[in-house]
């Protein structure tokens, strides 16, 4: 089996070969991104997928920006039977548009997992990003954090994210704010400026971000204090891909919300490439 890395570049569209009468495959959905360092953090990531379950084939398909291009994975596979997991922090357009047409016009038999978010596994990311760029295990009560996200119009994504806050406000005991870098209101900086006039004075920034790029570095260049790395390959992530995975499969990947999330408004119909 061949995993995703240094070696792909002969077959980028996927980790492993075909699996035949095996269990679907797993194809990552990943947004794309001009930042070079996302592309090779994802290839990582999916390298911690193989790890933890080598017989599962593992394919990459980006929804824009990047090769493999989604809609050239799924024709790879032909009629194979394939889970798509979308390494996406929330709902939107993405997840609930963009993703089920392109997987309506292959001829793989498919199913659309839910986003990442909001699970504790993903808390258990974000808290550990925090810990390692300096987040005290006993916070003074002047600390607060930004969860900085990318954005979106779709009202399913903000409160995807507002739950995500509200799991990590019980993680460390402080109050989390959701922010974005586009589409959406409050801005990081908005955000900052609130818990300062709120009397917080150690506000840090969590960077709710699957990989580094444009809003993840202009989010993090806004903290007056400490900034989390992107949740890049922390083992909680290839995890929580394998749960969709596996979600999906009982599920049928259809109505497939992430645990705790709030709201069932449809997206609006028309969202802004992410700028990364």
């Amino acid at each position: 089996m061949t995993a995703l890395g240094s070696r792909t570049s002969r077959n980028p569209s996927r980790t492993r070969t075909g699996n035949p009468g095996g269990a679907p495959a797993l194809v990552v959905v990943a947004h794309g991104s001009r930042d070079p360092r996302a592309l090779r953090t994802v290839r990582a990531l999916l390298d911690r997928v193989g790890a933890l379950r080598p017989a599962l084939p593992v394919h990459l398909g980006h929804i824009e920006l990047n090769a493999p291009l989604l809609p050239d994975t799924l024709a790879a596979l032909g009629d194979g039977a394939a889970v798509l997991v979308p390494l996406l922090l929330s709902r939107g357009h993405h997840v609930e548009r963009d993703i089920p047409d392109m997987a309506a016009a292959s001829p793989a038999r498919t199913r659309v997992a839910a986003p990442l978010g909001p699970h504790p596994l993903l808390v258990d990311a974000l808290h550990d990003r925090l810990t390692e760029a300096g987040w005290p295990s006993h916070a003074p009560r002047d600390s607060a954090v930004v969860l900085a996200s990318a954005g979106s119009r779709a009202p399913a994504s903000r409160a995807d994210t507002a739950r995500t806050a509200e799991l990590l406000t019980a993680r460390l005991g402080v109050p989390v704010v959701p922010a974005y870098a586009s589409a959406a209101a409050p801005t990081v900086p908005d955000a900052i400026r609130a818990l300062t006039a709120r009397g917080h004075r150690r506000i840090a920034v969590a960077s709710n971000f699957t990989a580094p790029g444009r809003f993840a570095t202009e989010c993090a260049a806004a903290a007056p204090w400490i900034a989390s790395a992107p949740l890049g390959t922390h083992p909680a992530m290839a995890r929580l891909l394998l749960h969709r995975y596996d979600q999906a499969l009982v599920t049928g990947g259809e109505d497939n919300a992430p645990e705790g999330a709030r709201g069932t408004a449809r997206p609006a119909t028309t969202e802004p490439a992410l700028a990364r």
